[in-house]
């Protein structure tokens, strides 16, 4: 039987050597259908754990005693804490912890020694930063537990000799009912306007192009950079009127802390909506149409959720996939959610991160415009 036969006889193998031909020649949505599952393996089996270790911690030793540092010898040894630093005063301390260099801290209060030696309970305090309930359980098990461990070393130590027991005292700050909503909506914020100003943006561009609009703009006396702001100026609207529902929305029904400035929150979203809307148009000047357009919107999207802290702590992620984390606006944006909404940061204490997004906005949006002249002109 011809070919011609078979086509006559089942219509549908017709239709069906079309679409693989039709597949075979678009090599970037093939490309796409093969890479993406590869990259979600590869992320989900390599990169995403939940069991946090090596917190960064400082310690504020006031007894300055060899019983004190004992202790923090101890809680290194779980292998949850690493000493990074040892602080002055509480306000120092206070300031590692809001400004996220520290996790944990560990507070010896001055007559610590004193009261061991005298046979009494000594107390010692340790703080830990509950924002992210994922991070903060294993070591405020830790730290509960270590107390004990240390009062039956001391007696294991001790000849006869009079000797006290330890308190180890945990306090969880920010998040003490480790609520998980507490964590995760305020990183929604930064979730949904990373994939409403890439998708949306990039989409946007792609539809012009397909429908001639776009060269009928570049004919005018608008030049290219205008048409480019121009058209991420709605966007930005739209980010901030997403921001302020999922605010109002997380507050009446998860009761979400709006512990710092509102308008400062705003303000420190201006560089990373202006960056996913650089990263929208970039795109954009990478496809052909809004399939594709859509596809490498969620390729990008991908290791955002899963590399920026959102869901996952990045503390434990192996090396590899922190460095690419840190190449993510959202990873930055969140530090700067977080910190304003649950922990009543000021702006200015957030600079490293102000200043990351303010580059990556500039740079994304410059590369925008450069790669949406080379296409326009040919």
């Amino acid at each position: 039987m011809t070919w011609s036969a078979r086509v006559a006889r089942w219509p549908i193998w017709a239709m069906l050597w079309k679409e693989f031909v039709q597949m075979r020649r678009d090599r970037f949505t093939l490309a796409m259908m093969i890479g993406i599952p590869m990259i979600q393996i590869a992320l989900f089996g390599y990169a995403i754990q939940t069991e946090v270790r090596h917190l960064p911690m400082v310690v504020l030793d006031e007894s300055n005693s060899a019983q004190g540092r004992a202790l923090v010898t101890s809680l290194v040894t779980t292998g949850n804490f690493d000493l990074i630093a040892r602080v002055a005063d509480r306000d120092e301390m206070r300031r590692m912890i809001e400004s996220g260099k520290a996790s944990a801290a560990v507070i010896i209060p001055p007559d610590f020694a004193r009261d061991l030696k005298r046979g009494r309970e000594a107390t010692a305090q340790i703080v830990i930063d509950a924002a992210d309930p994922l991070s903060s359980s294993a070591a405020i098990a830790a730290g509960s537990q270590v107390g004990a461990r240390q009062t039956r070393a001391l007696i294991a130590r001790a000849s006869g000799g009079q000797i006290g027991s330890i308190d180890v005292r945990v306090r969880p700050w920010y998040n003490p009912g480790l609520r998980s909503s507490v964590y995760i909506v305020p990183g929604i914020i930064g979730v949904l306007l990373s994939m409403t100003m890439v998708i949306v943006a990039s989409v946007a561009v792609v539809r012009e192009r397909e429908r001639g609009t776009l060269e009928q703009l570049i004919v005018t006396p608008i030049n290219k950079t205008s048409l480019i702001l121009g058209k991420m100026v709605p966007f930005l609207l739209v980010g901030y009127v997403q921001m302020t529902v999922i605010l109002l929305v997380g507050k009446l029904l998860f009761d979400v802390p709006i512990a710092g400035s509102v308008p400062q929150l705003y303000l420190g979203a201006f560089p990373f909506v202006v960056a996913s809307l650089g990263v929208g148009l970039l795109v954009s000047t990478a496809v052909r149409n809004q399939a594709q357009a859509m596809q490498l919107g969620f390729l990008y999207l991908l290791p955002n959720i899963l590399l920026s802290g959102f869901m996952f702590p990045r503390a434990a992620m192996p090396e590899a996939a922190q460095w690419i984390g840190a190449a993510l606006p959202l990873t930055y944006f969140l530090t700067v959610l977080r910190g304003i909404l649950l922990k009543g940061v000021e702006l200015a204490s957030l600079g490293v991160e102000l200043a990351a997004l303010s580059g990556f906005a500039v740079v994304l949006v410059a590369l925008s415009v450069l790669r949406f002249q080379k296409r326009i002109d040919g």
